[in-house]
Formats: C-alpha cells, structure tokens, sequence
C-alpha cells in the first residue's frame, strides 16, 4: 500500500488548488506562497439571508476563484480536504453560539450524477471531521435551477432558485442550531432559500458557512 501510495504520488503530484503549482515536501494542502497572499476575510460575518451569522474564510477572487473551479468543474474533489478545514477554522474563530448539525446546500441529481460528486456536501463532511460535529442531510433539490454563476443580478438570482429546495419528509430540526454549509456565497439567494426550509422545519438558528464571499 504505502508503495502504491508513493506511486501516485510520482505520477499525480499533489498540487496548489489556488494557484495549481505542486507542493514543495513540506507544504500540505496549498503553498506557502499562496497561504500568505490569500484575501483573507476577517470579523465576524452578520446576519445575512436568512442566517443568524454567514461566515467565509476568503474572498472570491483572484486565486480562490480559480481553486473553487478546479474543485468544482475540473475533478478537484480532493480539495474539499483543505477547503474544509479552512471552513471549521473560521466557524471555530468567529462563531460561539453553539452548534448541533452541519448540513449542505445539495445538488439536483441530475447535476449531481453528471459532476460525479456534491461539493457542498464534501465540504460539509470536512468540516464536521474537522470541528467534531454530527453532519446530516436535511434538504433535497426539486427543480433543476439554472447555475446560478450565470446570473449578475440579484433579483434574477432569487427568481431562478425560488421554491427550488425543500426539506426532507419527517425532519424535525426543532432547537437546533445548524450550520449550513454551500461554496461561495454572493447574494445569499441559495442560502437564503435553503435557510427558510431549515426553519421550517423547527431549526431555532442557521448559520451560512462558506468556502468564500463575493464583495457585493
């Protein structure tokens, strides 16, 4: 095993998901560069969509913008290792009300079969492991929205993912505190959508997290 492992390792070196250069011996997950030039968001994220708190560790832009579609559309599923652990960092630093269940912004299936993998729910299973928190699924995608990375403006954004969502048959998240976790946040429609259902549903507060924040 830690032969074939080496193997791999020869033939597909580990690499950068920002800025896609391999990693010095050393360097796990990005690259000391790209650790020190990142766009670091700081201060707690406040209300927002729906969410008691919606908290990101970076800015969209610039190299994480290229990390999040490497990891999204170019089979970086193995980024969702790092990306998760950067997430329970910031939720760990910035939020202290309590936390009870992690839980993801879901694929529609179809989108899920054709991309091989739900990144929100990889990420969310990163960060439970990470900050030693019960993860779950709690909603399920029913109409098959257009990306909303397409859409500029917000009002096309709310249109196109309403009533998009809804939670699963028989949840009860009554008193719960629960972290919803999604890649990028912009305007906060698929939070917010999503957060309106874990609400339904009893959850006493939600928390947005994710990977990154576009200025807005």
């Amino acid at each position: 095993m830690k032969l074939l492992t080496a193997l791999l390792g020869l033939l597909y070196p580990p690499k950068c998901p920002f800025c896609g250069q391999v990693l010095e011996r050393g360097e796990a997950g990005m690259c000391a560069l790209c650790q020190g030039d990142l766009p670091w968001t700081d201060g707690p994220g406040g209300p927002m969509a729906g969410c008691d708190a919606c908290l990101s560790p970076l800015w969209y832009r610039d190299g994480v913008r290229e990390g999040v579609h490497r990891y999204k559309f170019n089979g970086g599923a193995a980024h969702a290792a790092l990306f998760g652990e950067l997430m329970a960092q910031c939720l760990s630093d910035r939020w202290d009300g309590g936390v009870d269940l992690v839980t993801w912004a879901p694929l529609h299936p179809k989108r899920r079969k054709q991309r091989g993998y739900d990144q929100a729910e990889l990420l969310a299973r990163r960060v439970g492991e990470a900050a030693a928190l019960p993860v779950a699924p709690t909603l399920e995608k029913i109409r098959a929205a257009g990306e909303q990375s397409r859409l500029q403006s917000e009002e096309d954004r709310r249109a196109n993912i309403a009533g998009a969502y809804r939670a699963l048959p028989g949840l009860d998240l009554a008193g719960k505190r629960v972290v919803l976790v999604d890649d990028v946040v912009t305007t906060g429609s698929t939070l917010g959508e999503c957060a309106a259902c874990l609400r339904s549903a009893g959850a006493e507060a939600v928390v947005g997290l994710t990977l990154a924040r576009a200025r807005r």
